[in-house]
């Protein structure tokens, strides 16, 4: 999509819009929006609704990130301690791993 041939309000709407969807725990939503709509927020020269845009690419990458942390540190816990969980471990997986005991 070429953000570029919206007007300014439609572009608040829709990132806006990317904002809310993603509240529904979608963070790779709430990341594609803080990249579509980075350059309109800092790199364009001011318009009226540029502040608002501003605001949902700011939450929309914090939430990512934090998304992103989060997801990282179950991924880190599972993999090093999936084995000492026995069967609960197992019980979590979608493929159980032939290998250790």
């Amino acid at each position: 999509m070429d953000t570029n041939r919206l007007p300014n309000d439609q572009k608040l709407a829709l990132c806006k819009w990317y904002f809310k969807v993603g509240c529904a725990f979608l963070p790779f939503v709430w990341a594609v929006n803080a990249c579509w709509f980075f350059k309109h927020a800092y790199l364009k020269p001011e318009f009226e609704e540029q502040p608002q845009i501003k605001r949902y690419v700011i939450l929309s990458a914090v939430g990512a990130l934090i998304w992103a942390a989060i997801l990282a540190t179950w991924i880190t816990i599972y993999q090093t301690q999936r084995v000492s969980w026995g069967a609960t471990g197992d019980a979590l997986s979608f493929i159980v791993p032939l290998g250790r005991p």
